[in-house]
């Protein structure tokens, strides 16, 4: 017994004298990690550098206080495929008023950083039958309430949002192109190229990525028209709808059945707008069921002209 005893004790023994030489280990370790850090601070104390606080103020602090913060983006990932609560957003577009100023178009190239060549919204230049006048027609996404685009993705990055809003997602996006080939309505384009605003192949672009924007753009993934999400999200109209000059467009929800004129920003009903004008939608015969409305371009208020085709003018 007394043996067993001895070999008990001898065992405590060893093991307190290892947790004191552990505990001296830690401690001699944090000891050096924290005059590491003191000669950092001050290799760098007095050095200014200036800084774009969140409120939009720049302020100048020394060097050695400045910290870095990878900022947690996942729930507005996540609110971005949610979507607002009791809204069903709708667009129309009214063809008499439209003279191809292109001003929608390029108010949404630069929210949405696409090269000259790059479209989420353009304006065709449509004519019937060779006996009846040419007219202009913009053309977004549909954000069909029934979208092939949706089905067809393999990994879930093209969603339908319950506002009505037919989005893509450029983290989950490969590429595969195969919600292009399913859209009848030509609405999604491919970046082959690096991005317009691409910091470069050497560089990462830190930029918090909103899916309710799509920027920054990734090379090898899918884009096109998104309501402009990110605007709605703070009450405000669509890049392309408050850009026209001539009151194109209408944008509004469909449960409150009503549209604000983006130009004259005249409330009106949405159901007596598109009954007393005989509005229509892009082949509805398909059954996708689009969100975006015309009015015939009856009563024009410009002459048609034809213009230049930007992307052959790009390609020359």
């Amino acid at each position: 017994m007394a043996e067993d005893q001895n070999t008990t004790n001898s065992r405590r023994s060893f093991f307190e004298k290892l947790g004191l030489a552990g505990a001296g280990v830690v401690a001699g370790s944090l000891a050096m990690y924290e005059a590491y850090q003191y000669e950092q601070i001050k290799k760098t104390e007095g050095k200014k550098v200036k800084l774009l606080t969140a409120d939009g103020r720049l302020v100048e602090i020394d060097e050695a206080h400045v910290q870095s913060h990878t900022e947690d983006t996942s729930n507005l990932q996540e609110r971005g495929r949610v979507g607002m609560e009791g809204k069903r957003f709708v667009m129309v577009v009214d063809l008499a008023k439209c003279r191809n100023a292109r001003k929608c178009v390029s108010s949404c190239q630069n929210a949405h950083e696409l090269r000259p060549e790059q479209y989420h919204m353009n304006v065709l230049q449509m004519q019937e039958s060779p006996n009846t006048a040419a007219y202009n027609m913009p053309k977004p996404c549909q954000h069909c309430d029934n979208p092939p685009c949706v089905s067809v993705c393999p990994v879930d990055a093209t969603f339908k949002r319950q506002d009505g809003i037919v989005l893509i997602d450029n983290e989950r996006c490969i590429g595969c192109r195969f919600c292009m080939a399913a859209c009848p309505y030509n609405a999604r384009i491919f970046h082959w190229q690096e991005p317009k605003n691409a910091l470069g192949e050497s560089k990462v672009d830190e930029r918090k990525y909103d899916v309710e924007l799509n920027v920054p753009q990734k090379k090898g993934t899918i884009s096109k028209c998104l309501f402009s999400a990110d605007r709605l999200r703070e009450g405000k109209l669509p890049y392309c709808v408050e850009a026209c000059p001539n009151g194109v467009y209408y944008f509004g929800d469909e449960v409150e059945d009503s549209v604000t004129n983006g130009t004259t920003k005249e409330t009106v009903r949405l159901s007596k707008l598109l009954k007393d004008n005989s509005a229509f939608q892009l082949m509805p015969e398909l059954g996708t069921k689009p969100r975006v409305y015309y009015l015939p371009a009856k009563n024009r208020l410009f002459p048609f002209e034809k213009t230049e085709d930007p992307i052959e003018k790009t390609n020359v």
